[in-house]
């Protein structure tokens, strides 16, 4: 399946929206270190509803540690900078998905990364900063899925 990571994410509702995709989907959910919330934060329980115990999620301390976990074949770095539509992407089991911290997205250092193989954006109107971290995320996933048939999905 799919692997979404969230680069030192900072709001936590959207990181438990995110907890509650990975659980209705089957994607893995890395968290990459610092947060800027606690586990225990009320907004991210109520956001993740009952999914927590369903959704595979991990927390590495650092970007290395999660490559090091995750040993990526393909790495898509989500970014409005992107060269790439994430619709024109060949998405396959395994990739990983990263999308940066709401505030700033992707650092460069990290779109720069040997481990990433494409920079991808998905469309928006002109002049508009961002999506939603966790709207982008459901975007993403929803197609590397479709893409794949909805491998697991009950249809």
């Amino acid at each position: 399946m799919f692997r979404i990571l969230f680069y030192t994410p900072e709001i936590p509702g959207n990181t438990g929206n995110a907890i509650r995709l990975a659980a209705i989907s089957g994607a893995e959910l890395h968290l990459v270190e610092p947060l800027g919330f606690d586990f225990d934060d009320a907004k991210l329980r109520r956001a993740g509803l009952d999914y927590h115990d369903l959704a595979v999620v991990t927390v590495h301390p650092t970007l290395e540690a999660a490559w090091e976990a995750l040993k990526p074949r393909r790495v898509f770095a989500f970014t409005s900078d992107g060269e790439t539509s994430y619709t024109d992407v060949d998405y396959l089991p395994g990739d990983v998905l990263m999308f940066g911290p709401e505030s700033v997205g992707l650092p460069r250092e990290v779109k720069d990364d040997a481990h990433v193989t494409s920079r991808v954006r998905i469309p928006m109107l002109p002049s508009r900063r961002s999506l939603n971290l966790a709207n982008s995320a459901s975007i993403v996933l929803f197609e590397a899925w479709r893409q794949n048939g909805f491998q697991g999905a009950q249809l």
